[in-house]
């Protein structure tokens, strides 16, 4: 289910700290209380099997940008311990957890920074943060599987080695807190944090070029998906500049998975998913259409529920930039939960694009596979519309164009 390894945080940060130690930087400054930091656990994190103040830690993966440059790196290293730490003894009990992190390590300066703040969100996670920062675990009766066990002990009265064989298929629910390494999550600053240096980002814009001649291509260029009959789909919101294995590499060092075809064996996966609201990050994504054809490569990211996920679709375009490279248009959006229509059960989807255009960005950059990103103004570019089920989307129009390494 989950491909996160530290193998890739590690490679990853490595690429980042040999960029950002060769940079020159400036004085530094003060980040002020409430930033966000957007961070990834290093360390996994259970209900299960953790203890109570052992060692954690987590890698910073957006860089935090003050007036006059970046005042935390990607790469930089979170560090603190579980404070707080209960299991699920009883299907009436939620687990808790609470990670504090108190001391951030920035590459290339001395000793530790002392960090005040607490965990405000857990990316696709199925659990909730509470406004202390504690993390609270579902109850049995809230999965879609307990429902359905109901059905099932009536069924094996009726044909017991029947309802065994279900049961078995399905598996027993699964209350436990576990956040494996690569789990994304958001640290917001309880106090100000002052830093000794600034540095300028670690993934430079496009060359002006390459930029000038991209806004020339999309010009023209479609500025949405359709479906199969021809309905508006998803926004384009990103052009990409490599080739498939440029870009399939990318998006495995970045921690996402590659959307499997549909089969008999992805389509039972996929229902036990969402009967016992686990992650399935290959899960099959419905097809949508550009340049007369389906999608051409899918990617996604989830945690542990099948109601949340990043995912983007990619269509091979039909233009090239000056110097003969491919050129990819991408449309990315974030699951949130279910979307119930009559006649119609799919995804909710969150309405402001631009922030999953930011997080794909970020993803790819800190997978160390990026050699530039900016984002692109087209000419009359959409900025608001619905969903072929009637949710509301908005955008400020522009595309992030990211120029992969060779």
């Amino acid at each position: 289910m989950h491909r996160y390894r530290t193998a890739f945080v590690l490679s990853a940060t490595a690429a980042f700290l040999a960029g950002s130690l060769a940079l020159e930087a400036s004085s530094g400054a003060e980040v002020p209380a409430k930033t966000i930091l957007y961070l990834r656990l290093t360390t996994p994190v259970s209900t299960k099997t953790s203890h109570l103040h052992d060692a954690i830690s987590a890698q910073v993966v957006r860089a935090v940008i003050v007036p006059g440059g970046v005042a935390i790196p990607m790469g930089s290293v979170v560090t603190g311990q579980i404070d707080k730490l209960i299991p699920s003894s009883t299907p009436n009990n939620r687990a808790l957890l609470r990670m504090t992190f108190n001391h951030l390590a920035i590459p290339g300066q001395p000793g530790t920074l002392d960090l005040r703040g607490h965990v405000t969100a857990v990316e696709n996670a199925r659990e909730q943060v509470l406004a202390d920062g504690k993390i609270q675990g579902v109850l049995e009766s809230e999965l879609p599987i307990t429902s359905l066990g109901t059905v099932l002990g009536k069924l094996g009265q009726s044909n017991p080695a029947l309802g065994a064989e279900v049961q078995r298929t399905l598996g027993k629910p699964d209350t436990s807190i576990n956040l494996p390494p690569g789990t994304d999550f958001q640290f917001v600053l309880d106090k100000p944090l002052a830093v000794a240096q600034l540095l300028p980002p670690a993934v430079p814009a496009l060359p002006a070029a390459l930029a000038s001649s991209l806004q020339g291509l999309l010009a023209n260029a479609p500025q949405r998906s359709t479906s199969k009959d021809g309905k508006p789909g998803d926004p384009l919101n990103l052009v990409m500049i490599g080739t498939e294995t440029q870009i399939k590499k990318a998006f495995q060092q970045a921690g996402w998975s590659e959307a499997a075809a549909k089969s008999s064996n992805t389509i039972l996966r996929t229902i036990r998913a969402m009967m016992g609201d686990e992650g399935y990050g290959e899960a099959p994504v419905s097809q949508l259409y550009l340049y007369g054809h389906a999608e051409d490569l899918a990617f996604e990211k989830m945690l542990d529920t099948f109601t949340k996920r990043h995912h983007l679709r990619l269509w091979r375009a039909p233009l090239q930039t000056d110097d003969g490279r491919g050129i990819w248009l991408g449309a990315a959006t974030h699951d949130i939960g279910i979307d119930i229509h009559p006649g119609i059960v799919s995804h909710a989807t969150e309405a402001d694009l631009d922030l999953e255009r930011a997080k794909v960005g970020a993803d790819l950059a800190f997978s160390g596979c990026v050699a530039s990103q900016q984002l692109i103004t087209r000419p009359n570019a959409l900025t608001q519309g619905t969903t072929a089920t009637g949710g509301a989307w908005k955008t400020d129009g522009r595309l992030l164009a990211i120029e992969f390494k060779p």
